[in-house]
């Protein structure tokens, strides 16, 4: 058979019904049915209608070259007209939007100016078996509603991540193992200051934690100059972050971004609670193609920053800055570009309080400075031994204990839900953290 006939049989559909071409058909529709499922997900639209395009010409290069020389039917149309509604009913489907990654700006009370949209709001009134009263807040990777269970009546935080605006195909699939190991992880913590997870699903492409819902407000509104806590107040909170923390640490758990927006009071009834343990790691993968969410980059301690591996220690590091700022109003570093940030994080001891605040006493000063040392091996390796050191600082000071939380205080800055505040790196960035 002359090549031109076969070309034309081939396009036609031809030849007959023989087993031979039976088979071959089958061959080609499991060839394009294999490169719908496990290949064309993975890529962007236009690259995997270039290798839909390509394999489609490949088959009916080899159908061509089968009848032409050897005088076998291998249709190859009906898996070329799968390839071709295939890429039809994808293009027809709503598109994944991505949320770019957010770039490193000048360092905090540093929140990225320009973070990605936010997603939607449910379009309808529950997520999973919990009902939705009202959006407590929102950042770049997802919102806070309030939300109600109505199976036991309790009104919950429901925190949601829109995991698949970052994530598709088989690196979603792994994003999803990894919130909800995170959460069951987070979950597993019990203590009166940290607040508890209920629950975790995911429901309208939004993965969600439901935990406590807490009353009050976050630290960030007492960090700057002009709205700061009485110091004894300060001591008490920190030394009650630092309890926390080392509780956490004693079940294996890291924290990584500890700060201000981070950690919940309510003056009320005189609760202190951190919050986010899990958050902070649930992109953090080395096989991730977006990167991780390493902390806010001003709390970050030296090895964090410098991305070696991290342990409790440096929780205690983020800490020291928190109670820093708590106490002057000011970040120990700051600077105006984040490879500036990092040259002084990593080489330049923090200031003396005192030098700030000449009324902190000499004692508090030692406290800050040893939570603040660049060599984890030097500093405070366990939060408990930071509480005791606060508390003895505590019981020295005056006015006496039992001042309350001002009720009053400067206006509360933007994204203190603490989402927009965090930064992610791509994973060829050398300062991309290891997992533990």
């Amino acid at each position: 058979m002359s090549a031109s006939q076969a070309l034309l049989q081939v396009l036609t559909g031809s030849p007959g019904d023989s087993p031979a071409a039976l088979t071959g058909a089958l061959i080609a529709l499991g060839i394009a049915a294999a490169h719908v499922v496990a290949v064309a997900p993975r890529l962007a639209p236009r690259a995997a209608l270039l290798t839909s395009g390509g394999l489609a010409v490949a088959l009916i290069g080899i159908s061509w070259l089968m009848l032409a020389w050897l005088g076998l039917g291998w249709p190859a149309w009906p898996a070329v007209i799968g390839l071709l509604f295939a890429h039809l009913g994808r293009a027809a489907a709503p598109a994944v939007v991505r949320a770019p990654p957010v770039r490193a700006v000048a360092p905090a009370p540093i929140a990225p100016a320009a973070a990605a949209r936010a997603p939607a709001p449910p379009d309808r009134a529950t997520l999973g078996r919990y009902r939705v009263d009202r959006q407590l807040g929102r950042g770049a990777m997802g919102a806070v509603y309030l939300g109600h269970d109505p199976k036991i009546g309790r009104q919950v935080a429901i925190k949601t991540m829109a995991l698949s605006q970052e994530f598709d195909g088989a690196e979603l699939t792994e994003a999803r193992a990894r919130f909800f190991r995170e959460a069951e992880t987070a979950g597993r913590l019990q203590h009166r200051d940290i607040v508890t997870i209920f629950d975790a699903g995911e429901d309208q492409d939004l993965a969600y934690i439901a935990m406590e819902y807490l009353r009050g407000h976050d630290l960030q509104r007492y960090t700057s100059a002009s709205g700061l806590l009485p110091v004894p107040t300060v001591l008490r909170i920190v030394a009650r972050v630092a309890e926390a923390l080392a509780y956490a640490h004693s079940q294996g758990v890291v924290h990584r971004d500890i700060k201000p927006a981070n950690v919940m009071v309510d003056p009320s009834d005189d609760s202190v609670k951190v919050t986010d343990f899990g958050i902070a790691r649930i992109t953090d993968s080395s096989r991730t193609r977006t990167g991780m969410v390493l902390g806010t980059p001003s709390f970050m301690s030296p090895e964090q920053m410098a991305g070696r591996r991290v342990d409790g220690r440096s929780d205690l590091y983020s800490l020291g800055v928190m109670l820093f700022q708590l106490l002057t109003g000011r970040l120990p570093h700051a600077a105006e570009s984040m490879a500036k940030l990092m040259y002084q994080i990593a080489n330049d001891p923090a200031p003396d309080i005192r030098s700030l605040r000449a009324d902190l006493p000499e004692a508090l000063a030692n406290v800050v400075a040893l939570a603040l040392e660049k060599r984890p091996e030097v500093r405070y390796a366990d939060g408990r031994q930071l509480a005791q050191d606060l508390r003895t600082v505590e019981a020295k000071l005056e006015p006496a204990p039992g001042a309350p939380v001002p009720q009053q205080a400067a206006a509360e800055p933007p994204n203190s839900d603490g989402f927009a505040a965090t930064v992610k790196l791509p994973r060829s960035d050398p300062r991309h953290n290891s997992p533990l």
